[in-house]
């Protein structure tokens, strides 16, 4: 997901991907832990999805 999509989105958008980030990066590090994960890198791009979001959040409670 690309920053630019996530500016269009409300703050209730915002909030709801990033709860679905959340708990696929759970899903990802239990499915990792019990040696079932195919692609590892796939934690990271969430992990950067999360961070993202996080930074258009904060953006928007600094700006008003």
């Amino acid at each position: 997901m690309k920053a630019k999509e996530l500016v269009n989105l409300t703050d209730a958008e915002l909030e709801a991907r990033l709860s679905e980030l959340k708990t696929e990066l759970f899903n990802l590090r239990f499915r990792h832990a019990s040696g079932q994960l195919e692609n590892p890198m796939r934690i990271n791009l969430v992990k950067k999805d999360i961070a993202r979001v996080n930074t258009v959040i904060r953006a928007r409670q600094i700006n008003g």
